[in-house]
């Protein structure tokens, strides 16, 4: 299987398609209904099945969205490939369902009703994509690909809610390192900037300071934090910023939750002068029923093919995401590989790693036994001709389970 999969991505190559977008000929891009811009690329030789990509989390809504890593080789092997943006920032699960379906009836509307569907999701999108195929109207799903994604669903908001009240137990006092809102991430409409909170959060831990010219009271209070959250030092500021600003438009966007959704008050912390110092937080009862429905995967997922691959060290969205889902899903439609890494990376993979995750995936649809961690490393050393990089999968890699790394509400 390896071998007529890497003749047929050398054969793309040398006829220059897979790096070529002129191999596609209709294209179709504008907003749908709901007001989410959306972009379709349909090739030539279009095979009848549709890709629908989802990105990962952002800040802004903008035209053209990204229709992935791999859409070029995608639309050389005969794929048509769809994006759209979202109607929200941020955590955007609550009308993500409906930009999908609005996405794919504009895709029924003007190339007809494709033969399948297969969805991939990239960090947030990941957690899109596990919605999607379990409650949404989008035709004839039969397989979905996920790297570095947020597959736990609400629950990596329990890590958001640990770290701020964390950070404003150890760091509250300080002069230069005050952070306002609390639990509700950033107060409404407040102006501080990611610059700003990184400058606090320097402030305090001297996260951005050599090591050398930290003070001894800086070096204590990060070392506390990192090891009371079990964030890789390299991630404190961006998860910081999550907490922070994307928690607020959490909270107080009233298309999201309207309410603090997060808690902490039953958690045991095990650093005692935080567990007894940090501010205990109860949710709102429909703010925390909002979260949980938007979204937590149920494991419905019918007979639908799934693969996710993370990086072990994931800093952002960690890799206990996987175990999360793993539990929900059955086995038999689910396979994880992990590549160990040297570096904590969010979604740094090799070219090689993606596409052989992709590959493993498509054999499989196509009749191909179950793929393991073990075969997508084959994979991705018999694509090393075409992708150059590293394949680091490792098959002996266990997912820690999320309640290791973030106590359970």
């Amino acid at each position: 299987m390896w071998h007529m999969i890497l003749r047929g991505l050398l054969g793309l190559l040398f006829l220059g398609l897979a790096v070529s977008p002129g191999s596609a000929q209709s294209k179709l891009k504008g907003r749908t209904g709901g007001g989410a811009f959306f972009r379709i690329v349909v090739p030539t030789d279009w095979n009848g099945d549709l890709i629908l990509f989802n990105h990962g989390l952002k800040l802004t809504v903008g035209p053209n969205p990204s229709l992935g890593p791999l859409s070029e080789i995608q639309l050389a092997e005969g794929f048509a490939v769809a994006a759209s943006s979202f109607q929200q920032i941020g955590w955007a699960l609550f009308k993500t369902k409906n930009d999908l379906q609005h996405l794919y009836s504009k895709f029924v509307s003007r190339f007809g009703t494709p033969n399948r569907v297969w969805v991939i999701g990239e960090s947030l999108g990941g957690i899109v994509a596990a919605q999607v195929i379990e409650e949404a109207s989008i035709g004839n799903v039969v397989a979905a690909y996920n790297y570095c994604g947020a597959v736990g669903g609400s629950r990596n908001w329990d890590i958001a809610i640990d770290l701020r009240l964390v950070y404003d137990a150890v760091c509250g006092e300080v002069p230069g390192a005050f952070i306002p809102g609390g639990a509700e991430g950033l107060p409404a409409r407040s102006s501080l900037t990611d610059m700003d909170i990184a400058f606090a959060v320097n402030a305090c831990t001297g996260v951005l300071t050599p090591p050398g010219l930290r003070t001894p009271e800086q070096t204590e209070r990060l070392a506390r934090i990192l090891a009371e959250t079990n964030i890789p030092v390299n991630f404190l500021v961006n998860d910081m910023v999550f907490a922070t600003v994307v928690m607020s438009d959490l909270v107080h966007d009233r298309g999201k939750l309207g309410n603090i959704g997060t808690r902490n008050d039953t958690v045991t912390y095990d650093d005692p002068v935080i567990d007894a110092t940090i501010e205990r937080i109860s949710p709102n009862p429909g703010a925390e029923n909002r979260l949980e429905r938007h979204y937590t995967p149920s494991g419905k997922i019918g007979k639908v093919k799934i693969v996710d691959i993370h990086t072990d060290k994931d800093g952002l969205v960690v890799v206990e995401n996987e175990s999360e889902y793993a539990s929900t899903v059955p086995a038999r439609n689910l396979t994880t590989a992990i590549v160990v890494e040297d570096v904590p990376t969010h979604c740094g993979f090799s070219d090689p790693e993606v596409v052989a995750g992709w590959e493993s995936l498509r054999a499989w649809v196509g009749g191909a036994p179950q793929p393991t961690a073990t075969s997508i490393q084959g994979m991705c050393q018999a694509l090393s001709p075409v992708f150059p990089g590293p394949c680091r999968f490792d098959p002996n890699f266990i997912v820690p389970d999320m309640d290791t790394r973030v106590p359970p509400r």
